[in-house]
């Protein structure tokens, strides 16, 4: 079962811990660091796919849950108690959603989210590397810029991939954006 909707969580333990529970795509604050990048990031998946936000039951999450509502209103919002995130081993006390079960995750997000599958996209891994996204000489340039162009942000190499499938871009729009890429380099060459 595909989860339509992105959700934004704060780190890499909870996209970790939210992948084991059900079957979504994320965006990761990276904490209180949320910047205007990452906001644009969440508009765009918003306006393509709609966005649960799900930060942990602590002032931190609360903060940053508050900084998205107010720049990207209409969001759907999980909660957890913080009983049920709470961290398991008595010495630690960190609230998170990484320390939440299974099942508390699952019930946190099924009043909120869509059942709908996600387009898979037609661009291929062969794609980038023809057209010297991963690989080629400046292919950290090209992946930057075309984040830009697409309002999908900056990513590596590996990253690429996954980001044009969450934020559904076809492979028109990629192509699209590749040509104008192609042509900022001839113009500037």
């Amino acid at each position: 079962m595909k989860i339509k909707e992105v959700i934004v969580v704060e780190g890499r333990d909870d996209t970790t811990k939210i992948q084991q529970s059900v079957d979504a795509d994320t965006i990761e604050t990276n904490g209180s660091a949320i910047n205007q990048e990452i906001l644009g990031q969440i508009k765009h998946a918003k306006q393509k796919r709609g966005i649960i936000i799900f930060t942990d039951p602590d002032y931190p999450g609360e903060r940053i849950r508050h900084i998205i509502d107010q720049e990207v209103p209409g969001c759907k919002h999980a909660f957890l108690t913080p009983n049920t995130a709470r961290a398991k081993h008595p010495d630690n006390k960190s609230l998170g959603i990484e320390h939440a079960s299974r099942e508390a995750i699952q019930r946190a997000l099924e009043d909120v989210y869509e059942l709908t599958e996600v387009e898979s996209s037609d661009i291929k891994k062969e794609d980038l590397i023809k057209h010297g996204l991963i690989g080629g000489p400046k292919a950290s340039t090209y992946r930057n810029r075309l984040g830009e162009l697409l309002q999908i942000g900056h990513t590596n190499g590996k990253q690429l991939l996954k980001r044009l499938t969450v934020f559904q871009i076809s492979k028109a729009q990629f192509e699209h954006a590749v040509r104008q890429l192609q042509q900022e380099e001839n113009h500037d060459a």
